[in-house]
């Protein structure tokens, strides 16, 4: 089995998700009390939201590459970027280590594909949305995305960094969160990328009525398949 570093703490919430994903995804592709070989770097969040906020994105990736190089160092064999939005300085990253960094976008695309959808609806931090790093990578696989208007962006900007990761779970930024998918399908969205990995702490496809894309599990399954394959 290979060993999957995961650079994570941002937040901590969605790191727990992917860890317990990718234990049970090898439980069940391995069986018996089989576990992920894993190696976990878990950073303060605090500073990466303040370089996020006042756009010094080359700050933090090289922060983020010294963070991946103790991953290599660790003997990890892949490294998983446990964050949507620092994919933004994925290729600092990748530049920086010598084992592959499985891209997030690059998984949620093949889901997207093998699925059929062309058009999809992209829920993520302000950054992630208003950047153009994700739909110019999904471009280019042949994928348009849509991203919801500037006062439902704020929305889903505000649900992420004051609730989901604090760990608060609402019902009603269930409902706020549902509003704004359908206002995507009434765009024209085929699909709906939860593309900020805590947003599926609280949607799933039960509250969606075209289909999801849970970046977060996609890129969990891909990094256990990579594993032992």
């Amino acid at each position: 089995m290979k060993r999957i570093g995961l650079l994570g703490g941002m937040s901590w919430e969605s790191t727990a998700l992917y860890y317990r994903l990718l234990n049970q995804g090898v439980a069940e592709r391995l069986g018996d009390l089989h576990s992920a070989d894993c190696v976990v770097v878990s950073i303060d969040f605090a500073p990466i939201a303040k370089w996020q906020a006042e756009g010094r994105w080359d700050e933090a990736g090289r922060y983020l590459a010294e963070k991946a190089c103790s991953l290599e160092a660790a003997g990890a064999d892949l490294v998983l970027l446990c964050t949507n939005t620092m994919h933004l300085v994925a290729a600092q990253i990748q530049d920086a280590i010598d084992i592959p960094l499985l891209h997030i976008i690059d998984v949620t695309a093949d889901a997207a594909r093998q699925a059929g959808l062309s058009s999809l609806g992209l829920l993520a931090t302000r950054f992630t949305m208003e950047h153009p790093f994700y739909r110019d990578r999904m471009r280019s696989r042949g994928l348009e995305i849509l991203v919801p208007d500037v006062p439902s962006r704020e929305i889903v900007h505000r649900i992420i960094y004051e609730e989901l990761c604090r760990g608060i779970v609402t019902e009603d930024s269930r409902a706020r969160i549902r509003d704004v998918i359908g206002e995507l399908g009434a765009q024209g969205a085929e699909g709906v990328i939860l593309g900020c990995t805590e947003i599926e702490l609280l949607m799933s496809q039960s509250d969606s009525a075209i289909p999801v894309l849970a970046t977060t599990a996609l890129h969990s399954a891909a990094a256990v398949e990579a594993a032992v394959t």
